[in-house]
Parts: structure tokens; sequence; C-alpha cells
């Protein structure tokens, strides 16, 4: 089973070129081989109602790539973050102690938002 999929010089969800912008964008048919399980897969899910067609999986698949990229981007932007936060020296030493020192911390706010909350109900 050989599919078919156009692929479009930009990601549809998203800004960045797929390939480099050298030529003109053009449309070109791309094949792409299953497995024999992955083929399986695809014709249940077509004859189960699921999918229409075997292009179906494969758009299905590269929605799911993409989002997970862009998961993957989202996520190694905010150790970016992170580490020049640390680095700038605005991080905190993680310590058994400092670990009980912040539980404490979290406690006594909860005691006194309870305390309020039970106050002003009354």
């Amino acid at each position: 089973m050989s599919t078919y999929l156009p692929l479009s010089p930009r990601c549809s969800l998203c800004s960045f070129p797929l390939t480099p912008a050298v030529h003109p964008p053009t449309l070109k048919p791309m094949e792409v081989h299953l497995t024999p399980d992955q083929k399986a897969f695809v014709r249940q899910a077509i004859e189960s109602g699921r999918l229409n067609r075997e292009e179906e999986a494969v758009q299905e698949a590269l929605s799911l790539w993409e989002q997970r990229e862009r998961a993957r981007a989202e996520i190694l932007a905010a150790l970016d973050v992170a580490e020049a936060s640390v680095a700038r020296g605005e991080g905190r030493v993680i310590t058994q102690e400092s670990m009980r020192q912040l539980a404490d911390e979290v406690k006594q706010r909860g005691r006194k938002r309870l305390t309020a909350e039970r106050s002003s109900a009354c």
C-alpha cells in the first residue's frame, strides 16, 4: 500500500517551513511506505468507518506529530527561560530543609485562608 500526500512548503498549522524555501513552492506527491502492521491498522480503521481513505491516516499521524513537536518546542522554551532565570541567580536551592520550610509556608497560608473563610461565613 502506497499513500500519496502532497507536501506543502509550509506547515498548515504553524509558520515554519517544512522544506528550505530555495525554489518556488511546488506540490509533489510523496510516497509513504508502511509496515505490514501499520497497513493492517489503517485497513482496520477504514473498515470500521473511523477513516475513509489511507491519506486520512497519514494526515492524522502528521497532525499529531506536529502537535507533539509544538508541545516539545514549548517545553524547551520554558526550560530555556528557567535556565536563564537560574543563571541570573533567581533560582532557589532545593534541599530537604528548604522543602520542609516551603511545606510549612504553604500550610500556614492554607490555615490562614481557612480561618478567614470560616470567619466570613459566620
